[in-house]
């Protein structure tokens, strides 16, 4: 049996359609998509023929205006291509949704979201809240977060049962992150409107492979550092900061530092530990962010493709073979030896 594929949106007759909502959020996820590609959300949409109906924050249009718009499309007079959600959905008090309502309608926005998951041809959860609860689902949070398809790692304990798809078969796309990297999400739009994105391009959580099928330690700058394991023992230090400072970049999805972030680097690059916000339940971690949890002296959290005993003999082997170099820059905030430079050439006559 063929996997699913998405039917190319450019060929309706009218631009597809982009609605973009917020939820639960803090509205970074739409500051990180202000930056994708030095021209911003609104422009590559439109570099991509897609037609954005509303944005709660770019767009003009407010109140009357935009409740018509709402009804239109559940009436299906307008039609809806891609509907993404920023946020986690607050299924508070006691799953109503009534801690949270959109205004200007006498309903839930977890009532306003799943009507439209039903008129719309695909479904985005923009950001790690979305997709899963994030931040808001901390701590067994009152308000009930959780994300639209996922509760955690959960399939079907979201908002929308496990059993939804679009009409296309896809399930919920969740482009994940905390924020996520504009290019994710700009990316992941284009696809779908140029029909390029199928079941088979998501991986198990329901995340884009283009950048789920790396590792955000894929590319960090600090990669000499923890190849040697010669650690960092404070944040402004340059070492790997995997042993002491929590960082989970070898556990977690991301094509983060091999990409610029608006004209910068990634987490690690900028000197703070990876926290792997693109990973399920990141937001209750098992000790603070920027302190590695340990267990007689070993890191709980090692790398996701290695046996935990392979590890060890390959972290001792690598200690003790640690150039001092390496050693000594670790613990600095600055280079203090630089790499060896070989003797320059004589010329005879």
């Amino acid at each position: 049996m063929t996997q699913p594929t998405s039917t190319p949106l450019a060929n309706t007759p009218a631009r597809p359609t982009v609605l973009w909502l917020q939820a639960g959020s803090c509205g970074g996820c739409s500051m990180a998509a202000l930056g994708a590609e030095d021209k911003g959300l609104a422009a590559i949409l439109d570099d991509f023929g897609l037609d954005l109906l509303w944005h709660p924050g770019l767009s003009e249009s407010t109140g009357d205006t935009c409740l018509a718009l709402l009804d239109a499309i559940l009436a299906r007079r307008q039609p809806l291509d891609i509907l993404c959600i920023e946020g986690a959905l607050m299924m508070g008090h006691d799953g109503s949704g009534a801690i949270h309502r959109f205004a200007g309608l006498d309903l839930p926005v977890i009532a306003l979201v799943r009507q439209l998951s039903e008129v719309a041809r695909h479904v985005v959860a923009i950001g790690s809240c979305a997709a899963f609860g994030g931040i808001p689902a901390a701590n067994s949070a009152s308000t009930g977060a959780t994300g639209l398809h996922y509760h955690g790692s959960h399939r079907g304990a979201g908002l929308l049962p496990s059993s939804w798809h679009d009409p296309s078969g896809l399930p919920v796309i969740n482009v994940v992150g905390c924020a996520p990297h504009p290019g994710w999400i700009s990316e992941t739009l284009a696809s779908l409107a140029l029909g390029d994105l199928g079941r088979q391009d998501l991986d198990d959580f329901g995340r884009p492979r283009f950048f789920a099928d790396h590792l955000a330690h894929h590319g960090c700058g600090r990669n000499e550092f923890y190849e040697f394991k010669a650690s960092a023992q404070a944040i402004h230090q340059r070492g790997c900061l995997m042993e002491n400072l929590g960082c989970k970049a070898t556990q977690a999805v991301g094509d983060c530092s091999l990409r610029q972030w608006n004209g910068g680097g990634s987490c690690t690059n900028a000197g703070t530990p990876c926290i792997a916000c693109t990973m399920p339940g990141f937001e209750d971690p098992v000790a603070p962010f920027q302190e590695t949890a340990k267990v007689a002296g070993i890191p709980v959290g090692l790398p996701v493709d290695m046996p935990k005993a392979w590890f060890l003999a390959l972290a001792a082997l690598s200690k003790s073979a640690t150039p001092e170099r390496v050693r000594q820059n670790a613990t600095s905030h600055h280079i203090t030896i630089p790499p060896a430079r070989p003797p320059a050439r004589r010329h005879e006559d």
